[in-house]
């Protein structure tokens, strides 16, 4: 995941942000107690969202703990602990892992292979505990290394292997609300994908690497067309928000989905133009 799914805290009010913020700190937490302070590196946004959603669906056993961090040394940050918070941060190393592996076979970057070395003595344990999450990460990862060593020839495909790859991660349990969880998970991850490509267009086509949006990156419709995709995957997603049955963080995540993901958005457009040679 790439720091997209992030919400526009200007729009939540103080108890709002206190538990965002609470589940942010809680997974930087947990993934020093699990797999030490490099682990903390590869904390982001798009995980935090991912435990929030699963933790109001579950409902956990959840404890706060106060303490300073690194980042924070003078406050005292409220950290939320449960067991979902745990799940988010393996899933976190077990992503970052795989990708970095993959900025390495890709770009040939030293200190992507180092990174991936610094955390690898920790897959084996996760892909013990998890054995269909890491199924599906190794799986699709695989799939992705196939479709991008080729010319892009469909707009879809690559991003469709990102989902199934993050739509297991949403998997949780396998009850009632799985297949709903994988479809949410299938969507975010084509979304990802998508927006990704779309803020590294020139310098993938500059380097030479694969990056669907030159199929359509010379029309016209360029920039509609791919706010219709972006609003496509989100569309499936807030469908399928709107009937879960959460309670507790449902005002955090409908901010995310509706709010936060778009000002992102708006911000790369604005990078965009604003990158753009001056006509004299």
């Amino acid at each position: 995941m790439f720091g997209y799914v992030v919400a526009n805290m200007d729009q939540l009010n103080e108890e709002q942000t206190a538990i965002y913020r609470g589940y942010y700190c809680g997974l930087c937490r947990s993934l020093k107690k699990q797999f030490g302070n490099f682990g903390r590196l590869t904390l982001n946004y798009d995980m935090t969202f991912m435990v929030l959603l699963l933790a109001d669906l579950f409902d956990p056993a959840t404890s706060y703990h106060e303490g300073r961090c690194v980042v924070h040394p003078r406050k005292k940050r409220t950290m939320t602990e449960n067991e979902i918070i745990d799940y988010g941060a393996a899933m976190n190393i077990l992503l970052a892992y795989y990708n970095l592996l993959d900025d390495w076979k890709d770009e040939g970057k030293q200190t992507a292979r180092t990174a991936a070395n610094r955390l690898k003595p920790f897959i084996p344990a996760i892909e013990a505990r998890y054995p269909r999450q890491a199924a599906a990460v190794r799986s699709a990862m695989e799939a992705l290394d196939r479709e991008e060593a080729g010319a892009p020839s469909d707009l879809d495909a690559a991003a469709n292997y990102s989902g199934r790859l993050l739509g297991e991660l949403f998997v949780y349990r396998k009850d009632f609300w799985a297949q709903d969880c994988r479809n949410f998970g299938e969507a975010l991850g084509r979304f990802v994908y998508w927006m990704d490509a779309y803020e590294d267009l020139e310098k993938d086509r500059k380097k030479g690497r694969y990056n669907p949006m030159v199929l359509i990156a010379d029309r016209a419709d360029y920039e509609a067309r791919v706010e219709e995709m972006l609003k496509g995957a989100l569309g499936e997603c807030a469908l399928i928000l709107e009937r879960l049955p959460l309670v507790e963080h449902l005002d955090i995540l409908r901010n995310v989905l509706y709010s936060g993901i778009w000002s992102k958005y708006e911000q790369l457009k604005k990078d965009k133009k604003n990158d753009e040679p001056k006509s004299i």
